[in-house]
C-alpha cells in the first residue's frame, strides 16, 4: 500500500475520487471540493491548505481522507478556541494543526473515504496511521477529525484519538403522508404556533416555489447569492463563500441542489439554498430582501420539510445548532468528532476537559427530548 499526501484536487480523477464516496454525500464529492478549491474558497491564503491523503494498492486507488492544513479555527463548527489560547498562554503554537472536514460545512460524513470490501478496516487503519505520521511530520500541534459517523469514531478511538460529542437539530419522516400528518403529532399548543407561523407567510401575500438542478437559472444564482451575501453582512459575519463556488454548484452537481424560492407579487424576497442525496436534504445557506414575518421559518424549515415528505427523503439536517428548531420537529441528534493533540500534557488536560463536556451534553440532550413538540405518551 502507498499513501500520498496531495495539494491540490488536479492530481487525484474525479472518477476515482466519487468512487469511495459510497454514500453519495454531496459534500464529499469531488465536484463540491473542486468548485471550493477552484474558486478560491479554500487555498494558501484561506487557511485552508488541501492535503489530501490517498491510499493506493495495486495502482488502485482504495482509501483517501480529506484533510487540511489549518492557520486558524474558522469555519469548522466545533470549537477549539480556548484549547488555543490555554497554548497561547503556556508559550507554546496551537496553529498550524491539521483537519480531516468539509471546509464551511458542519456536516456528519465519513472522513475515511474507502471501499466497502473485505479490505475496508484495513484501508481506514492505513489512513488513519497516515494521518497521524502527516501530522508528526508536519510538527503540528494537532489532528482532528470533524463531524465523523460514530463507526469511524470508535476507529479513531482506537489510534490515540479523544472523543467528542455535540449536538444538532434533524428532522426525521416517519412516513408522512402530508405536512399535515407531521403537524398532527404535536401538542395542540406546538402545532397552532406552527400553523399560526405558515399563515403570516400567506397573509403576506408570499409564495414558496421550489427550483431543482439545471432548473435554476443564472439571475436565479445571482439573486439567491445576493441575498445570501447581505444576510452574512448583516449580521456581521465573514462570508466563507463567494458567487464564483456556488455557480460551480450549479453548473457540475445539480442534481443535488434544490433552492427554494419566496416571492411576493411575483418578486423574489428570500432563497435557500439545500443540497440532497438519496436519502437525505441539507439546508445549507439562506437570504432574504426585507425582514418578513416567520418567513426564515417557512422557507427554510417548513416548505423544505414539504419538500422532504413529497421527494420521500427520510432525513432532513438543518444546519448546525439553534434550540428554536425544537419546537418545529427538530430532535436533537448527537454528533463527534475525535481529536489527537501532540503535547502530553494538554493531551491529558483535553481528556478531562472532554468528559466533563460530554456529561454536560449528554444531560442537556435528555432535557431537550424533554421539551419536544410531540405528543407525550398518555396525551
Amino acid at each position: 500500500m502507498k499513501l500520498q499526501v496531495h495539494e491540490t484536487l488536479k492530481d487525484i480523477p474525479a472518477d476515482d475520487w466519487n468512487r469511495l464516496n459510497e454514500t453519495n454525500n454531496p459534500f464529499l464529492c469531488y465536484q463540491f471540493l473542486k468548485a471550493l478549491e477552484e474558486s478560491s474558497c479554500i487555498g494558501r491564503h484561506s487557511g485552508w491548505l488541501p492535503q489530501y491523503l490517498t491510499l493506493e494498492s495495486e495502482n488502485t486507488l482504495t482509501g483517501i481522507a480529506p484533510l487540511f492544513l489549518k492557520s486558524h479555527s474558522y469555519g469548522e463548527y466545533i470549537f477549539d478556541w480556548a484549547w488555543a489560547n490555554a497554548y497561547e498562554q503556556a508559550g507554546l503554537q496551537y496553529y498550524p494543526k491539521l483537519i480531516a472536514a468539509v471546509p464551511f460545512t458542519p456536516v456528519t460524513g465519513p472522513r475515511l473515504l474507502v471501499k466497502n470490501d473485505k479490505n475496508a478496516y484495513l484501508a481506514r487503519q492505513a489512513l488513519i496511521q497516515g494521518a497521524l505520521q502527516h501530522a508528526q511530520t508536519l510538527k503540528v500541534s494537532s489532528l482532528h477529525w470533524l463531524f465523523i459517523p460514530e463507526p469511524q469514531l470508535a476507529e479513531l478511538i482506537q489510534q490515540q484519538h479523544m472523543r467528542r460529542i455535540g449536538y444538532q437539530f434533524h428532522w426525521h419522516n416517519q412516513n408522512y403522508r402530508d405536512f399535515d400528518e407531521f403537524l398532527a403529532g404535536f401538542s395542540a399548543h406546538k402545532r397552532k404556533k406552527v400553523k399560526r407561523e405558515r399563515r403570516y407567510v400567506k397573509e403576506a401575500g408570499i409564495h414558496m416555489q421550489v427550483v431543482e438542478g439545471k432548473d435554476i437559472t443564472a439571475g436565479m444564482w445571482n439573486q439567491f447569492y445576493a441575498f445570501h451575501h447581505a444576510t452574512i453582512r448583516y449580521r456581521g459575519a465573514t462570508p466563507y463563500l463567494n458567487a464564483e463556488f456556488f455557480r460551480a454548484l450549479g453548473q457540475t452537481m445539480p442534481e443535488s441542489v434544490v433552492l427554494i424560492v419566496a416571492k411576493q407579487g411575483g418578486e423574489t424576497v428570500a432563497t435557500a439554498l439545500n443540497l440532497r442525496n438519496e436519502h437525505t436534504l441539507f439546508g445549507r445557506y439562506w437570504g432574504c430582501r426585507d425582514n418578513f414575518h416567520s418567513l426564515h421559518f417557512e422557507t427554510c424549515y417548513y416548505r423544505a420539510i414539504d419538500y422532504c415528505i413529497e421527494q420521500g427523503l427520510q432525513t432532513f439536517e438543518a444546519g448546525a445548532q439553534g434550540e428554536h428548531k425544537l419546537s418545529r420537529g427538530f430532535l436533537p441528534t448527537p454528533t463527534y468528532s475525535a481529536h489527537w493533540l501532540s503535547h502530553v500534557t494538554f493531551s491529558s488536560a483535553v481528556a478531562d476537559f472532554l468528559k466533563r463536556e460530554r456529561n454536560g451534553i449528554e444531560f442537556y440532550m435528555d432535557e431537550l427530548n424533554e421539551h419536544s413538540p410531540f405528543k407525550q405518551t398518555g396525551d
